[in-house]
């Protein structure tokens, strides 16, 4: 037992002390003993440099900093779509898609051109850590919509604001409640801030009404501050009785309300055109045209090919100048009646492209497999845009 150490501490153990030190030296053997190597091993262990916990330091650093890039890199990607207007989401995200969607390669071409991305997304990711999740791409998006509330009340530091609010329809049909605040900021500059935009049950000034009280819960707002409000006339928004104008003046009676001047200046337009008939008739073989011209694929190609060819007639005639960002691909605007720069945008688009508008309807008013009522209207609007044409150049 010598070259092993005695086994009286772990197995037989011992009751008299005389013989303590004894035991103690067998116990502890000689240079190759179990004892010897077990304590050889604590002092090992114990030193800073072999330290078990200095591996979990050093493995949990590494794993920190791995985080810190992809979470950095995931919010970049985030940031510029947000500032760009643009989707995150690919119609095939799958490993086989050509396009995963703009989040996704933009990621990728994000790792492509720094190393230190490209070690820690995608296949190089821990399985569940990958921030590519569309759940996860839509927490990245609320974090940064919650940071530019945060920035734009910290603006405002308690100033008097004004509500701006206004519903629309999105593209999935859902009623959406669009709030934008004005206010003047320190250096006396009068700012408008769009805050955000909230999904409404319903048009109601009931609904309304609970969802700027919501928007406002989760900020650092607060009502009383409001001291203006401007809606468009419509009898939800200004009505007397039950309008989201008389709701919000019944609790905050400092809130003056104030007609969207915008909104005011579009009833007046659309009510003085349709008077003069003269101007209903333009807007109405406009909007004819317009329609009538993009109605088919087949005739928006046709204009697509006369509108290239006159360019390049122009061009040829040194009557165009060339650069960057000059002559590219126009198509006709539709009028709007609840957006009257519209109307003028149809006018200008109509003008600058009139010699292809004149010669698709020439050829659509020829074409054999056109029926005679739309041969019929081509011919007529042809001819009255040839001389309102004449008229307002």
């Amino acid at each position: 037992m010598g070259s092993t150490g005695s086994d009286v501490f772990t197995e037989i153990g011992f009751t008299n002390w005389k013989k303590g030190p004894e035991n103690l030296r067998v116990h502890e053997g000689s240079v190759g003993s179990l004892h010897n190597k077990a304590v050889q091993q604590a002092r090992e262990l114990m030193a800073q440099k072999q330290h078990i916990e200095t591996f979990v330091i050093k493995q949990t650093d590494e794993t920190r900093i791995n985080y810190r890039t992809l979470l950095s890199a995931s919010l970049e990607c985030t940031r510029w779509l947000l500032g760009q207007g643009l989707p995150f989401r690919g119609h095939d995200e799958s490993l086989k898609s050509s396009n995963r969607g703009n989040y996704l390669e933009l990621m990728q071409f994000l790792s492509k051109h720094n190393e230190q991305v490209r070690k820690v997304v995608f296949e190089n990711a821990p399985k569940n850590l990958k921030y590519t999740f569309s759940d996860i791409q839509k927490d990245l998006v609320r974090a940064c919509a919650i940071e530019t509330v945060d920035a734009i009340t910290k603006d405002m530091e308690g100033a008097f604001f004004s509500l701006l609010v206004d519903g629309a329809r999105d593209s999935s049909t859902k009623e959406q409640m669009a709030v934008v605040l004005r206010y003047v900021n320190k250096k006396g500059e009068a700012i408008e801030k769009f805050l955000d935009v909230q999904h409404v049950s319903s048009t109601t000034s009931n609904s309304f009404e609970e969802a700027i009280e919501r928007l406002f819960a989760t900020t650092n707002l607060s009502m009383s501050k409001l001291r203006g409000q401007g809606y468009d006339g419509a009898s939800n928004m200004k009505g007397e009785l039950n309008g989201l104008k008389s709701k919000i003046l019944n609790k905050y009676p400092q809130a003056f309300y104030i007609h969207c001047f915008a909104h005011q200046l579009q009833l007046a337009l659309v009510f003085v055109a349709k008077e003069n008939k003269d101007v209903a008739n333009f807007f109405i073989n406009a909007s004819s045209l317009v329609n009538l011209i993009g109605s088919l694929c087949k005739r928006r190609d046709a204009f697509r090919e006369k509108q290239q060819e006159q360019i390049h007639k122009a061009l040829n005639l040194g009557n165009l100048e060339t650069g960057k960002g000059l002559n590219q691909e126009m198509s006709l605007m539709r009028p709007c009646d609840t957006r009257w720069n519209s109307h003028y945008g149809t006018i200008v688009s109509i003008i600058v492209m009139f010699e292809a508008v004149v010669e698709v309807v020439e050829w659509i008013k020829s074409d054999r497999n056109q029926d005679n009522s739309v041969k019929q209207l081509g011919y007529s609007k042809t001819y009255k845009l040839l001389i309102l044409h004449f008229t307002f150049s």
